[in-house]
């Protein structure tokens, strides 16, 4: 497989008191949807504040499309678009914050995640992640560890990548997506505009 781009680490892509302010601010919105969630306050299926649905890590706090790190994955399109040499459009955001016991496991993304990166804003110890450059399935894969503000690129719908079992308390990543401009790729992931929530796909 051809490979569009180098697997690349972005050393503080964003400045560290950023990266604390979206941790600060992310934590402080998984306890608002708890609290309204528990009071009955917020449809069980709304996930304007988030969810706990995460196919991936059950019983997981995340986000797709939260506005603040929205205004991050456009914030960021100029440097990804220089480091990758690409005409790039947004796709969407997601962000999580993994608990103990949490394992991402080995996988490649969708086709609006073609240019992909994933961030770390802070958590209690640091979480390498695995990913195969190669395209190959199966393989060991390369131990990347990434600190507050620091970005992995990568090509999210080729490349397998994964976690192992986090021992931790909270590990707050945000990954940001991106495909090149081209009239087969749609912008925003199919929603009308970045930011809104998931439910406005398609239309």
């Amino acid at each position: 497989m051809k490979k569009e781009f180098k697997v690349n680490v972005i050393k503080r892509a964003i400045p560290v008191n950023l990266a604390d302010f979206l941790y600060n601010y992310f934590i402080l919105k998984r306890s608002v949807a708890k609290h309204m969630f528990d009071k009955k306050w917020l449809d069980p299926a709304s996930t304007y504040y988030g969810t706990w649905h995460d196919l991936q890590c059950v019983n997981t706090y995340a986000h797709y499309g939260d506005i603040a790190m929205e205004t991050l994955l456009k914030e960021l399109t100029p440097k990804v678009e220089e480091i990758t040499g690409f005409k790039l459009i947004e796709t969407y955001s997601y962000s999580r914050i993994y608990k103990k016991g949490d394992i991402l496991s080995r996988h490649t993304d969708r086709k609006s995640c073609a240019v992909s990166c994933t961030m770390y804003l802070g958590g209690d110890m640091l979480w390498p992640i695995y990913i195969e450059e190669s395209g190959k399935t199966g393989m060991k894969g390369t131990k990347i560890v990434l600190k507050k503000g620091d970005m992995l690129l990568y090509e999210g719908d080729t490349m397998e990548h994964w976690r192992e079992p986090f021992s931790g308390e909270n590990c707050a990543q945000v990954f940001l997506h991106y495909n090149k401009v081209s009239p087969k790729n749609i912008k925003y992931d199919d929603r009308p505009m970045l930011g809104l929530p998931v439910e406005f796909r398609y239309k």
